[in-house]
């Protein structure tokens, strides 16, 4: 099976030097410098804990994404086929997971202190933020569709399937985020997040170098 147009499209400059260099990257870069030194100097450990686990489950999904392309010849579930200054895996280029460590933090921000404080005197905070957010994550998405920045080339994955979209690609993160920044303990945040980072760097170790991914 040959791949498809958009996942021919990505192969073709799969951590390939960029043709076309842009300084944006740069300042992108200093950006999410800023913001996690931000949250360090103030000592905030639970909100940059929660944010690692954020991007570190984001890069799982990356992972098992490029694992469906090398299986099928075909196409991973997502592609981001181009318009980027580098493309790290085939559905992930380096402006997509800049955005993902900035939203880990963003996270954070969205909660009350009080996790048992209720929204509308009724509701938890958490997951009601968590299924609203997760939800928002597809609408933009799809805007990227549109624009050709993502696409989808499965039946199964698609507007005519946006819950597993918001599943599978958007709702574990902000769950996780929470339940590390909710933790009672560091060691608790550290063994969550280490098992995500562990995961992803045995992955990557592993698939990267026969090139799987």
């Amino acid at each position: 099976m040959a791949p498809t147009p958009n996942a021919q499209d990505a192969l073709d400059i799969l951590r390939q030097p960029p043709a076309d260099f842009q300084w944006y990257v740069i300042p992108l870069l200093l950006i999410v410098i800023y913001v996690y030194a931000v949250e360090a100097e103030k000592k905030n450990w639970p909100a940059v804990m929660a944010a690692v686990s954020f991007w570190g489950l984001d890069l799982f999904n990356e992972i098992w994404n490029s694992l469906v392309f090398h299986f099928t010849n075909y196409s991973a579930v997502w592609v981001e086929p181009g318009g980027t200054v580098y493309l790290i895996l085939i559905g992930l280029n380096i402006e997509t997971t800049f955005m993902f460590a900035i939203m880990g933090i963003v996270s954070t921000k969205l909660i009350p202190k009080d996790k048992d404080a209720k929204i509308f005197g009724k509701l938890p905070n958490r997951p009601v933020i968590a299924l609203v957010m997760a939800a928002l994550c597809v609408v933009v998405e799809v805007f990227l569709n549109l624009a050709g920045a993502l696409t989808w080339d499965y039946p199964w994955w698609n507007l005519q399937a946006p819950w597993l979209i918001y599943l599978v690609g958007y709702l574990p993160f902000w769950v996780v985020a929470f339940i590390v920044y909710d933790a009672r303990s560091m060691k608790t945040r550290a063994k969550i997040v280490g098992t995500i980072l562990l995961v992803d760097l045995a992955c990557i170790a592993v698939f990267m170098p026969i090139g799987w991914i």
